[in-house]
C-alpha cells in the first residue's frame, strides 16, 4: 500500500516488520529500524499502475521470529545456509551491480536453492530521471547498498509453510526456431539457430524480431524468460544470463497484457500474498500505467527473483496452512 514518508516513518516508529519500495532519496532519509527496502518508483495498486517518487510501498509482515543480512558479491551463496528452514527470505539487489550479475549467474547452484524460499527483485531508478542510482536497504543497520544485497530473513510458525509461485504471460513460439548458445552470459554474439552457428544480433535482424518479446528457455519443463535489453552492433545485451544447454524460443506475441494478467490471476482461487512484485518491462511494454491487473500488487522492478533471477514475470509468495 502506498504511504507518504510520515506515515512509513511512524511504522518504522512503531518497530513494526517492513518491507519498503521507494525513490533513493525518500529511502535514504528513512530511520532506522525493522524494514528492509529498495529503489524503484513504478508501482502496481489497486488504482493502477502508478510513477511516484513522493510515496513509499510498504507491506507490513506479521512475523515474529526474523533476522536481517547483507551479503557482497563473495557472501552471497551463504544467503541459503542463513535462511530459516521453514520460512522465507526477500533479497533486495541493485540493478547492474556485482552482487546483481553474480546472483543471476549463479544462484542456480547455491546449495539448497530450490529447497528455500528465496523471493524477491533487483531495485532499480525512475528512467526518465538523472543522477539516480539503484540501492537496497537494511534498514536496521542503517546501510545505503549500491554493491551489496539486502536480505530480510523470516521464519514461520508451526502449521504454516511459504508457497513461491510467478504468473508468467508468456509462452514459447512453437513455430521459432530452437536457439542456443555456446557460453553463459549477459552479453551474447554468437548462438546456434536449430544447430546452424550464426551471429544473434544478425539474426533478429534478418527476421525482423519484436525484442519486447523475451526468449523463454526451457528449464526443466519451465518457460523462464530472457528479455533483450539492447542490440549494439553485433552484441545483444540481456537483462537476465543464458546458459549453454538450455533450449530457448522467442516468445508468442501478446495482444493485450491487461487481459493475459487477468486472465492467468483469475485462476489463482487464493490471492492473498505476502510480497508481490512485476517487472518494467511488463508496466512500460504492456502500457500499465493507470491500469489494474487484478491482484498481487506492490513494487515494479527491473528484475524478479524467485529462486533464481527472472524477467517480465510477476512473482508472489504465500503463506499458507500445511
Amino acid at each position: 500500500m502506498l504511504k507518504t514518508f510520515e506515515q512509513t516513518a511512524a511504522l518504522i516508529a512503531e518497530h513494526k516488520l517492513l518491507h519498503i519500495s521507494g525513490a533513493e532519496a525518500l529511502l535514504r532519509k528513512l530511520p532506522s529500524g525493522n524494514w528492509i527496502g529498495g529503489s524503484t518508483e513504478y508501482f502496481l495498486d489497486e488504482s493502477g499502475g502508478q510513477v511516484r517518487n513522493d510515496a513509499l510501498d510498504v507491506l507490513e509482515l506479521g512475523f515474529s521470529e526474523y533476522r536481517f543480512a547483507t551479503y557482497n558479491a563473495h557472501t552471497l551463496p551463504n544467503i541459503t545456509h542463513d535462511a530459516y528452514y521453514n520460512g522465507f527470505s526477500v533479497i533486495i539487489l541493485p540493478f547492474d551491480s556485482e552482487v546483481h550479475r553474480q546472483y543471476a549467474q549463479n544462484a542456480f547452484d547455491y546449495e539448497d536453492i530450490f529447497s528455500k524460499n528465496i523471493v524477491g527483485w533487483i531495485a532499480g531508478i525512475n528512467l526518465k530521471a538523472t543522477g539516480q542510482t539503484p540501492v537496497a536497504v537494511n534498514g536496521v543497520s542503517g546501510e545505503v547498498l549500491t554493491d551489496k544485497a539486502a536480505v530480510l530473513h523470516v521464519s514461520l510458525p508451526e502449521g504454516k509453510i511459504a508457497q513461491l509461485s510467478i504468473v508468467n504471460i508468456f509462452s514459447a513460439d512453437a513455430k521459432s526456431p530452437v536457439i542456443t548458445f555456446a557460453e553463459d552470459g549477459f552479453k551474447v554474439k554468437n548462438c546456434f539457430v536449430d544447430g546452424k552457428e550464426t551471429i544473434f544480433a544478425d539474426y533478429i535482424a534478418r527476421n525482423n524480431l519484436n525484442t519486447k518479446l523475451p526468449l523463454v528457455g526451457d528449464y526443466s519443463g519451465a518457460g523462464i524468460n530472457i528479455s533483450v535489453k539492447s542490440v549494439d552492433g553485433d552484441t545483444v545485451h540481456l537483462y537476465a544470463p543464458v546458459f549453454k544447454g538450455i533450449e530457448y524460443r522467442f516468445a508468442d506475441a501478446i495482444p493485450d497484457y491487461v487481459e493475459a494478467f487477468y486472465g492467468e490471476i483469475n485462476e489463482i482461487a487464493n490471492r492473498d500474498s505476502v510480497f508481490a512484485c512485476n517487472c518494467i518491462l511488463n508496466f512500460l511494454y504492456g502500457d500499465l500505467e493507470g491500469k489494474n491487473i487484478g491482484g498481487f500488487y506492490g513494487p515494479i522492478t527491473f528484475g524478479e527473483v524467485a529462486w533464481q533471477l527472472l524477467n517480465q514475470t510477476l512473482v508472489y509468495l504465500q503463506v499458507i496452512d500445511c
